[in-house]
């Protein structure tokens, strides 16, 4: 599987990090946005050349000559993580002025698989349109909304629940989380 990720300049920034983690053994293809490096300076003790290093192929937030700008050429899927609002904006409307945009634009009218983990609260209006936009265009909306019937002990494993329902998405085997029904016993 081949898979961009794009992450985008809002909180939750270690999601993206994450995804590109547990995605080692996959081709990835990233791009982080310039407002993305700040969030992750604030958010994370993660330098950007370490993330760089998590991808096969990084690139630069308008850097339209990238292959995955080209509906012919081949790519699996690709997750937005963490989907800005902003970044939800371009989507829905087609603009695709960043590469984030444009990828996810060719996602769409190649019928790929696209993810969007959307990291706001509460939203407006505006915001619930685009979602309805982005979905009705074949995109995947998944809310970073970690679930606690699995009792996470730590951040770890709440951020391992909501990448782990990424990976089923993408239609990749995975245990990082206990699923509804698994029973977790506590001492």
């Amino acid at each position: 599987m081949e898979v961009v990720v794009g992450i985008s300049g809002a909180s939750g920034v270690i999601y993206g990090i994450r995804l590109l983690q547990v995605l080692k053994d996959y081709v990835t293809h990233l791009i982080i946005t310039h407002s993305a490096h700040k969030i992750i300076e604030l958010e994370t003790n993660f330098m950007i050349k370490e993330i760089e290093e998590l991808a096969d192929y990084v690139y630069e937030p308008h850097d339209f000559t990238a292959p995955i700008a080209s509906g012919s050429f081949r790519f699996d899927a690709m997750v937005v993580i963490p989907c800005s609002m902003g970044t939800l904006a371009a989507i829905a409307s087609g603009t695709s002025d960043t590469l984030i945009a444009r990828s996810a634009d060719v996602c769409l009218k190649e019928q790929r698989k696209l993810i969007l983990v959307t990291r706001e609260t509460p939203l407006n209006l505006v915001q619930l349109k685009n979602m309805v936009s982005a979905v009705e265009a074949g995109a995947i909306v998944l809310p970073a909304c970690p679930a606690y019937y699995s009792r996470p002990e730590n951040i770890e494993e709440l951020v391992d629940a909501l990448i782990g329902r990424v990976l089923d998405q993408l239609g990749l085997e995975n245990n990082l989380f206990r699923r509804w029904g698994e029973m977790r016993k506590r001492l």
